[in-house]
């Protein structure tokens, strides 16, 4: 009987082993698509971004959904960046959090435009500061040109918003911290 349980232990523990395995390629397989939905309305919005994308440094899609009630709001996403120059991907996650006067909630998709070597490090390693703005374009650096619909939120690092579905009204102040997903993007 006790070598029963022995093999039934080994058993469950190989499928579970296998299991959680295949879990983290569909998990990417599913980002993966979402960041492919997210460039296709981002090119059907602004032509032009297919350009700017396959030409900087690296770049990021998140899916988020977000819920704002009265006074204290968050959001979560995930996605996947990209470095045009090195070829590699990194699987992200986001959590954001506001205070301030709000209610509503919203899905909605973020493409990040990063432009240095050093904004890539610091983006994937969680280590970008985001700064408001309200500008509607901005200058890409590189070409003189602007980056049209594009946010500039922090050093070589543009965005641009979309959001999927919902309505949210808020003037609220927020935190947002970006990070590797260490399940689906483990450290070389």
């Amino acid at each position: 009987m006790k070598k029963f349980f022995a093999i039934l232990t080994i058993l469950l523990c190989m499928l579970t082993t296998s299991a959680f395995a295949a879990s983290a390629d569909e998990e990417r397989r599913q980002v993966d698509e979402l960041s492919n939905k997210t460039l296709t309305k981002l090119y059907e919005r602004y032509p032009g971004a297919r350009y700017v994308i396959q030409n900087c440094y690296a770049w990021a899609t998140l899916s988020n959904s977000g819920v704002k009630v009265l006074f204290i709001g968050s959001a979560h996403g995930r996605g996947v960046a990209v470095n045009n120059e090195l070829g590699e991907r990194v699987y992200l996650r986001m959590k954001e959090l506001s205070a301030g006067l709000g209610i509503g909630a919203k899905e909605y998709d973020l493409v990040f435009l990063i432009n240095t070597r050093e904004a890539w490090e610091n983006f994937i390693a969680g280590k970008t500061r985001f700064a408001a703005s309200a500008e509607a374009a901005a200058d890409d650096g590189y070409t003189g040109g602007e980056i049209e619909g594009a946010t500039y939120v922090a050093p070589a690092v543009w965005v641009y918003q979309m959001t999927t579905k919902g309505l949210a009204l808020e003037a609220t102040l927020k935190g947002t911290k970006i990070y590797r997903d260490k399940n689906l993007s483990p450290y070389n």
